[in-house]
């Protein structure tokens, strides 16, 4: 047994099983307590309720509760295990809510025999919980879930694996460009990859200035392009009018590369392709599509991220989730729009350009962080990323008018 294996199953199993649990936030020593905790205490908040369904805020934990929801069809990269297999990573998110943003969160993995049941599973328990987080479902069932599940539920519901990709993809993208003396409406962007991760990266890239024409993405096929006839109707939106068909085709010239695919898929020989002072995001996990080692020993010219924590710039979806919902959750928003990820998106960015406090330097076991080549995104222990992402989020939600307080 390796000693990484070793270590990660004595953390889930000891000192008791698992990674979190319940606390009582009021007393319940007394047979007073009791007797306002339960019977016939209870019954006044309940009639309250009753009366008006927004008061459940006022007088229950709803309004600071996030349900993290799967049905294990694509758990991290290691597919289809089944929803019980999918728990450690489901209490793993509800461990960085509380930890990252005070948000109390509840796993719960749905079995299921169609997309229909787990869209009325989920639709049916939604109003227990302020905000409900999807979380590692397979492409591309996981559209048309959230999709649905955004129309019939009176909170908001958030794809992480879309979503908070995107957010933190494109605030570290447009940071890495801007110091590359590059602008994004003018960038040829490649992305190996063709799953709910990358469709969300490259869509919201385009909300923020890329141009569709100028995206090449590539499946396990090759280049998506207009004459193909194997395409759902999500990779059509990225159906590209060109007689590229490999990835060598489509990198040549290229500015940007975005994997979200799998290990080793970059090669130096494609790397050298690319156009002067190009951005390399490879973020497949654990093992990038290329080692940042090999990339560096190529091109001495790029700006280089990965999805890892022992390399600079670390794509990970903890510097945006917990802050979304925060934000969401203090001003009681309807859903989340594209408006709230844009702001996200800009907090994230500007906070890296600010002096970096000594704390963070000290977590992140380095001596200094200044905004350039490799440091363009925060690291997932700043302190700041809750008070600005957080409160960029509210006021996006409060000024594109979803939210209820």
């Amino acid at each position: 047994m390796s000693d990484l294996k070793k270590r990660a199953l004595e953390y889930h199993q000891f000192p008791k099983p698992g990674k979190i649990e319940v606390s009582l936030t009021t007393s319940a020593e007394t047979v007073d307590d009791l007797a306002l905790a339960y019977s016939p205490g209870v019954a006044e908040p309940v009639r309250e309720i009753a009366l008006d369904p927004n008061n459940a805020y006022k007088y229950t934990a709803k309004g600071n509760t996030v349900a993290v929801i799967t049905n294990g069809t694509a758990i991290l990269g290691l597919g289809d295990l089944g929803p019980l297999a999918s728990k450690p990573v489901m209490e793993g998110k509800a461990l960085l809510f509380k930890r990252f943003a005070n948000i109390d969160s509840f796993d719960i993995e749905v079995t299921h025999n169609t997309t229909d049941e787990f869209i009325n599973t989920v639709a049916c328990i939604a109003d227990s919980f302020g905000g409900i987080n999807l979380e590692d479902i397979k492409a591309p069932e996981c559209f048309e879930i959230e999709k649905e599940l955004i129309r019939r539920c009176n909170v908001p519901v958030f794809h992480d694996d879309q979503h908070g990709t995107a957010i933190v993809t494109s605030a570290g993208m447009l940071n890495a460009l801007e110091i590359q003396g590059k602008s994004i409406h003018e960038c040829t962007i490649v992305c190996l990859g063709a799953g709910a991760a990358a469709i969300a990266c490259m869509e919201l890239l385009i909300k923020c200035g890329a141009q569709r024409e100028r995206i090449y993405m590539l499946d396990r096929k090759g280049v998506i392009h207009t004459r193909r006839t194997d395409l759902n109707e999500y990779k059509m939106l990225f159906a590209n009018n060109t007689d590229k068909r490999t990835l060598e085709n489509a990198i040549e010239g290229a500015d940007v590369f975005v994997g979200v695919s799998g290990a080793n898929l970059l090669t130096a020989e494609a790397l050298k392709l690319m156009a002067p002072n190009p951005v390399v995001f490879a973020c497949s996990n654990p093992d990038p599509e290329i080692k940042p080692e090999l990339a560096m020993s190529v091109r001495d010219d790029l700006i280089m991220a990965t999805g890892r924590s022992d390399y600079p710039n670390q794509v990970n979806n903890v510097l945006c989730f917990p802050f979304i919902f925060r934000g969401a959750l203090d001003v009681r928003a309807t859903v989340i729009n594209d408006e709230m990820k844009i702001a996200a998106v800009e907090a994230i960015r500007q906070l890296t350009k600010e002096p970096v406090p000594e704390e963070v330097l000290k977590a992140s076991n380095v001596k200094e962080l200044t905004f350039g080549k490799g440091y363009i995104i925060p690291k997932p222990m700043d302190p700041r990323l809750l008070e600005r992402v957080s409160k960029a989020v509210s006021d996006a939600a409060i000024k594109s008018g979803v939210s209820r307080i």
